[in-house]
């Protein structure tokens, strides 16, 4: 197993960190998340800086740090310290700027055809299956804000009981609901209806219960912790497969359960967290307890609460407040742990609309099994880090799509 028992796999939901090479194509050029919040007076991140964030290529905070030549001093101000871990950036190889695409992505498997997107809503044939199949009428069927949709439709939902359909730029089928009207188990119930309507050249990414609660559209507030996604099953090989094969652990916390549809995760170790907060104290937990193999986090609410709406300040609070955490993290691991930082995708509070954007994603890697202060520059394919993770178990990834560079970091 190359000396490492234990990965920590954590996703900051949407923390890209600068244009990929086709953002043009997404409308999305122009767009870093990183750098945006990086500007907030809110943004701290002291443990994820001395691993090496600042010097990821492309990335400068409030252009004081960015260098082409790294660890140069510029414009008088003192450079960072040698980084003490390992730190680069990836391109994206699928077609999309999505969630699932993303996890997916990281955990080897490239799909060949993006997710379909509706621009224009869901065909009449699909909202009449659907309303058919639930009893239902629907309500909107256009890509919306999930804030604003409630807002606008959602006292027609209350006099009526029709379901909030909408979509995004992203792959998504959503279904809004007042808790009062459909109670989150009936809401599921509809989603699995749709998950089911929604195959084949209509098979969506995502299927997405969003329970809401309130009186009226000044207090409608949607309830994250009783947000539920239904993804498609995996069609090939991820690295949580080959894990589990090889009789290691494969432990999610957050949404990883929804994304992967639990294909190739421990359903006893796999649990949601209702906040970023929650899936930290989560994490911290299964840090305590003795495994072998993956803790895969993904911590949503930078993209659902802040990239969507944004709030560059609050995202940068949060990013900041994860960062926090993560000393606790460094605090606590074993000798024969790795703690891995990246992203699944953009979502730029700072830049035009309300959509993910389509960046790199950063990592960061730190542990005592391997070198610091390594740069691997830029790298195309998400998949890497999964091939990387099986590298550092003794496994092939060959059944995966990625090249892995444990040869590259491993200090043993």
């Amino acid at each position: 197993m190359n000396g490492i028992d234990r990965v920590f796999l954590m996703v900051v939901d949407s923390m890209g960190c600068g244009s990929a090479p086709d953002a043009g194509s997404f409308g999305d050029e122009g767009s870093n998340t990183l750098n945006t919040i990086s500007y907030s007076p809110e943004f701290d991140c002291p443990n994820m800086e001395k691993m090496g964030l600042f010097s990821i290529d492309g990335f400068k905070k409030g252009e004081k740090y960015y260098r082409e030549d790294k660890h140069k001093e510029i414009s008088g101000e003192p450079c960072p310290s040698l980084p003490t871990g390992v730190f680069g950036r990836f391109e994206e190889v699928t077609a999309g700027k999505d969630t699932t695409a993303g996890h997916w992505e990281i955990s080897g498997l490239v799909m060949p055809k993006p997710f379909p997107t509706y621009p224009d809503g869901f065909p009449k044939e699909i909202i009449e299956e659907f309303e058919k199949q639930t009893g239902r009428g629907t309500l909107c069927n256009l890509p919306y804000s999930g804030t604003e949709v409630i807002k606008d439709y959602g006292m027609e939902h209350l006099k009526t009981g029709k379901l909030i359909v909408y979509t995004s730029a992203d792959s998504v089928f959503q279904i809004a609901a007042h808790e009062e009207i459909v109670p989150p188990e009936e809401l599921y119930r509809y989603c699995r209806i749709a998950r089911e309507i929604l195959k084949g050249p209509h098979g969506v990414g995502r299927v997405i219960a969003r329970p809401f609660v309130g009186k009226d559209p000044s207090d409608f507030a949607r309830v994250g912790s009783h947000r539920h996604d239904f993804s498609m099953l995996p069609p090939m090989t991820t690295m949580l497969d080959e894990l589990t094969a090889h009789g290691l652990a494969a432990i999610g916390v957050g949404k990883i359960r929804d994304i992967f549809a639990g294909k190739g995760l421990e359903t006893k170790l796999t649990t949601p967290s209702a906040s970023n907060e929650d899936g930290m104290d989560k994490t911290l937990a299964i840090m305590k307890e003795d495994f072998k193999g993956l803790c895969f986090v993904n911590l949503v609410e930078t993209d659902s609460i802040y990239g969507h709406r944004r709030d560059i300040d609050g995202y940068a609070e949060a990013v900041s407040a994860f960062d926090k955490r993560l000393g606790e993290m460094l605090s606590i691991m074993k000798d024969t742990d790795v703690i891995m930082i990246t992203a699944d995708h953009g979502c730029d509070p700072g830049f035009k609309g309300t959509d993910h954007t389509r960046e790199y994603i950063p990592l960061l890697m730190y542990g005592k099994m391997l070198k610091s202060g390594v740069d691997l520059g830029t790298r195309k394919c998400f998949g890497s880090i999964g091939a990387t993770i099986l590298e550092m178990f003794g496994i092939s990834p060959e059944n995966i799509t990625g090249t892995g560079f444990l040869k590259d970091i491993y200090a043993k």
